[in-house]
């Protein structure tokens, strides 16, 4: 018995291995926290190394997700955007003004949509471990507030690689570009985009209200923050260490959507303090100007389009 103990000990230890946990935030960004979190829950049920690679150090979201799928790194808290560009439904989560509030939404993600979108990801090489969260955005802009659509005709907008958010503004009047979040202070600073739009949460961990003072809450769209793993990673885990992975996923999970969650309701006033001028957007007209985008997608994907309005009660 004890020789098998021991076999069994030594066993386990040769079968730790080290898992690369990439993604893109910054620190003070939930995700960032969330990533932490993870790493040290996994690694304390699994008995694997966790290396952490924040701040886009092994590349943007497109690129993690490739190095993901080659075995490069083991996971990614990822992008909506960059997903979109692999399983073209998960853009569906950001049809404008879909969600109302993030309950809402991780709602949504933790049923039978989350279900059908992992495996859509599976059929291309990924693993979604669960979604967390990348908030509902606003639009941030060098010098002035936009509350109508009117007010963003022509303007040079950064978007992620998101086919969604580029249609949403082209249905605004604006010009909208996609360009990778790392690259998006210079491309801000120097001039090549007026403005841009993320949740409040990104644009203050990543210090881009200094350059973009003035923003507007248009609450136009909302991102997930999807975790993914490699497939072929996943399937060499064996069941106890998918069970970690997962409940990793989970638990850090609360703790990210809780912290996006209070930014929203925080960082106003903090930012307020640091010279941002605020202003609410006029809800109607922006919903009305992208009605348009609904009866694109709703062409393509009739089923999901229409299981995600009577989800949320869109008629």
């Amino acid at each position: 018995m004890a020789a098998l103990a021991a076999t069994t000990l030594l066993t386990g230890v040769a079968q730790a291995d080290e898992v690369i946990f990439a993604h893109g935030a910054n620190p003070g960004n939930p995700r960032f926290v969330a990533a932490e979190k993870w790493s040290e829950l996994y690694a304390q049920c699994s008995g694997d190394t966790v290396n952490l690679a924040p701040s886009a150090t092994m590349g943007d979201d497109v690129e993690l997700l490739t190095s993901a799928t080659a075995g490069v790194i083991q996971i990614t808290a990822n992008s909506q955007g960059a997903m979109s560009q692999i399983v073209p439904e998960i853009g569906l989560l950001g049809l404008p003004f879909l969600f109302n509030d993030l309950p809402s939404a991780w709602k949504v993600l933790d049923g039978e949509v989350g279900g059908m979108l992992d495996a859509r990801a599976q059929d291309a090489g990924l693993k979604v471990l669960g979604f967390w969260d990348n908030g509902i955005r606003h639009v941030s802009h060098v010098s002035k507030n936009v509350p109508t659509p009117a007010d963003l005709a022509g303007m040079k907008i950064r978007t992620p690689p998101d086919q969604m958010t580029v249609d949403i503004f082209e249905a605004l009047g604006a010009s909208p570009a996609p360009l990778a979040f790392s690259e998006l202070p210079t491309a801000l600073q120097s001039g090549v985009f007026d403005g841009q739009e993320n949740p409040l949460t990104n644009i203050y961990s990543s210090k881009i209200h200094e350059i973009t003072k003035y923003i507007t809450l248009t609450g136009h769209k909302y991102e997930s923050t999807p975790v993914v793993a490699g497939l072929g990673w996943w399937s060499s885990l064996d069941e106890g260490k998918q069970k970690c992975a997962l409940e990793a996923t989970a638990e850090a999970g609360k703790l990210q959507r809780q912290l996006s969650q209070e930014g929203e309701t925080t960082l106003r006033p903090k930012m307020e303090a640091e010279g941002v001028i605020f202003a609410e957007a006029d809800k109607a007209a922006y919903q009305a100007a992208t009605a348009s985008v609904y009866e694109k997608y709703a062409a393509n994907y009739p089923e999901l389009v229409a299981a995600l309005k009577e989800a949320v009660g869109i008629k």
